[in-house]
């Protein structure tokens, strides 16, 4: 709650706010377990002052997605884990998604196809309502352009079966990261979906569970705006 108050005082207000949300549960445990009257009156006063601040941010933030204003920055430290495309894009996912962009020029190689194809799962579940997504991305060269077509025909082929088209052009000048929702969603992650690291073998935890997998450093942005352009 310490660091919500300087974080507010900062106006970062989506940091703000989750440090809120997680002082205000401790507070509420914590009072759950006292029994002395008068400690549990000031707890209340507490809890009531720090629940009317968070209610005010929340209202702003949703005010400033309306407005189209909205910027929450995630800072993932090397060897970070808990970032897997479920823990980072799902708040953003919902039954009004129905078209994708991905801007990536490194989805070439096999652990980057693999990379992909798990987000591809990741927008069919629900509440996605996912029907096309776009992928622009760059061609590999020699004989792993050949993996990599064969790799992306799959994918493509494997997604119609569920009923989603995979529309796929290539650029030999693209450089941008960029993820982006037809609901509004912008998502800039400074190493496109590649911030993974290896795993250590095939049976190390994190080769299945992303959520396990240490992550370079990176940076991911994420704004709301209420048009977004097809690629």
């Amino acid at each position: 709650l310490k660091r919500a108050v300087e974080l507010d005082s900062e106006s970062r207000y989506p940091q703000a706010l989750v440090c809120y949300q997680e002082g205000i549960d401790l507070l509420l445990q914590v009072l759950k377990g006292t029994k002395d009257n008068t400690k549990r009156c000031n707890l209340r006063e507490k809890i009531s002052k720090y629940m009317d601040r968070a209610e005010n941010i929340k209202k702003y933030l949703d005010q400033e997605k309306e407005d189209g204003k909205y910027h929450k920055q995630i800072k993932i430290e090397e060897n970070a884990t808990g970032f897997s495309y479920e823990s980072l894009f799902r708040e953003y996912l919902n039954e009004t998604v129905t078209e994708v962009w991905i801007e990536d020029p490194y989805i070439r190689h096999t652990h980057q196809l693999y990379n992909f194809l798990r987000f591809c799962e990741m927008l069919i579940k629900r509440p996605c309502k996912v029907k096309t997504i776009h992928l622009l991305t760059s061609l590999d060269e020699g004989i792993e352009q050949v993996q990599q077509s064969r790799g992306l025909q799959e994918i493509e082929e494997s997604l119609r079966s569920h009923g989603v088209l995979l529309e796929v052009q290539y650029s030999s000048s693209i450089h941008d990261r960029e993820i982006r929702f037809n609901n509004g969603w912008m998502i800039k992650i400074g190493r496109g979906l590649d911030y993974f690291k290896k795993p250590q073998s095939r049976f190390s935890l994190g080769y299945c569970d992303f959520d396990l997998r240490p992550c370079h450093e990176t940076t991911v942005d994420i704004f709301h705006k209420k048009h977004t352009k097809n690629i």
